[in-house]
């Protein structure tokens, strides 16, 4: 299912969210630059350590394109806290603990499991340009090669630039 909230070519909603620690991020001061933005479902299950670590593991070839990542949880900062010190997480992971901002990104909506529907996060990676708007996007995603599928995205968005 695409995602039902935001369309490549439009501007990514603007936020400014805390880490665990208090400092603030406003994707508006990263204009210019290309922004990663994924939304995290729980900081500390198996798929989210998955992606985290991936990310983590990667993020080097995120800089040498010049892009910015940013994770997104709506884990109580405590939770977050421990989860970026036990991971040495090198990027920020901002904390939307009330899911408004995963919400304008669509990445807070109905889902189906278990044969009911329920309100719930759903993993989902965005790609910012530059001038603040939406990429591409990666929507209720599978965990597994997906930041390389990010990098090979941005490389190719660079390359078309060039």
């Amino acid at each position: 299912m695409p995602n039902p909230t935001l369309a490549v070519g439009k501007r990514a909603p603007a936020f400014t969210l805390p880490d665990a620690h208090g400092a603030r991020t406003r994707l508006t001061e990263l204009r210019g630059k290309w922004v990663v933005v994924c939304f995290l479902l729980k900081a500390k299950s198996v798929t989210c350590r998955k992606q985290v670590v991936d990310l983590c593991e990667n993020y080097p070839d995120f800089c040498a394109l010049g892009a910015e990542v940013l994770a997104i949880c709506p884990d109580p900062p405590h939770k977050v806290r421990e989860f970026s010190h036990e991971q040495g997480i090198p990027f920020s992971l901002l904390i939307d603990r009330d899911a408004k901002l995963a919400s304008r990104y669509g990445a807070f909506r109905e889902r189906n499991g278990g044969g009911r529907r329920y309100a719930g996060m759903v993993r989902a990676t965005f790609l910012i340009d530059p001038s603040g708007k939406v990429c591409h996007i990666w929507d209720n995603l599978r965990v597994k090669g997906h930041v390389h599928r990010v990098l090979d995205r941005l490389d190719e968005e660079l390359q078309d630039l060039a």
